[in-house]
């Protein structure tokens, strides 16, 4: 398990690559746009010059600065903050998406551990086209005997999970104390997939893994602009949402339709790393005295 203590994540303040973003021309940041234009649907505020499409502007600006800091310091995965904006107009979020779509890993708040499994997870599903996304329990949907969670973060959920062509948007965020973000909305695709979460138990590593199937969505949400996924957790959400507590997860998790739990511990078992997983399968009792078990073997070895 020697593997993420190994990953060297430097920390950079945003000064470090303001430089940058200010290097990158009205020029070179409009031939992102138009490949916007072709890639994505353009709201109509956005689609001519204004406030709207100056802001959509400023996240090109940052994607191709980070992609250039990113690509100079040979870094495969990054995070941020809202804490930490110094010298930018806005919070990343395109720019986060459209990195995440390339492959980098990401994790939102300085979370290294998620950014570098959702790089991890990238890798493992390269070639596969059902996507692999940074991803938060948003909120949940409590009825009766239909429970389900709503997955999503502030703005960056990557659009290799989109179910149809996203949608470029620019609305105000209220932290983090900076410019409207421009960011990607869309529906996350329905099929089998999986949540996994890796924390830091002090002496070791543990990763926990959620088999989940993500559902249509029926309803548009107005309310909630942002990128989201529907996910009915196995084998309940209630069952799963103990489980994970019981098992210290965190409330960041790498999500993929390509990779399977089976993938998933067959890496933690190449590494050496304690997993858990909660699936249909799931037995709380037996669960709980596989914390136990777990606990005293990994102190052992």
């Amino acid at each position: 398990q020697d593997i993420f203590l190994r990953i060297l994540f430097q920390q950079y303040v945003c000064l470090s690559i303001r430089h940058l973003i200010n290097e990158v021309s009205d020029a070179e940041a409009n031939i992102l746009l138009e490949e916007y234009s072709q890639k994505y649907i353009l709201a109509d505020e956005a689609a001519a010059e204004g406030a709207a499409r100056d802001a959509v502007r400023v996240q090109a600006k940052i994607e191709l600065a980070l992609k250039a800091f990113l690509q100079e310091g040979g870094f495969g995965a990054f995070t941020t903050t809202f804490e930490d904006l110094h010298g930018l107009r806005q919070l990343p979020g395109l720019a986060v998406q459209r990195l995440m779509e390339d492959g980098y890993g990401f994790g939102a708040e300085g979370d290294w551990k998620t950014a570098a499994m959702v790089r991890l997870v990238k890798v493992m599903g390269s070639g596969l086209d059902k996507g692999t996304s940074f991803m938060e329990d948003y909120t949940y949907h409590l009825a009766q005997g239909d429970e389900m969670v709503l997955g999503a973060h502030m703005l960056e959920v990557c659009p290799t999970i989109a179910d149809s062509k996203p949608r470029i948007e620019v609305h105000p965020l209220g932290i983090g104390g900076k410019a409207d973000p421009a960011r990607l909305v869309f529906k996350g695709r329905p099929g089998p997939a999986m949540n996994a979460s890796l924390i830091d138990m002090g002496d070791r590593f543990r990763l926990i893994i959620n088999s989940v199937d993500a559902v249509e969505q029926k309803n548009d949400m107005p309310r909630l602009p942002v990128a989201r996924v529907l996910l009915k957790p196995q084998p309940s959400l209630r069952d799963a949402a103990e489980a994970w507590i019981l098992a210290g997860g965190a409330h960041h998790t790498v999500f993929s339709l390509d990779i399977t739990q089976e993938h998933m511990v067959d890496w933690a078992e190449m590494c050496g790393i304690e997993y858990l997983l909660i699936n249909n399968d799931t037995k709380m009792s037996d669960f709980k005295n596989e914390l136990k078990w777990n606990d005293v073997i990994w102190r052992l070895r």
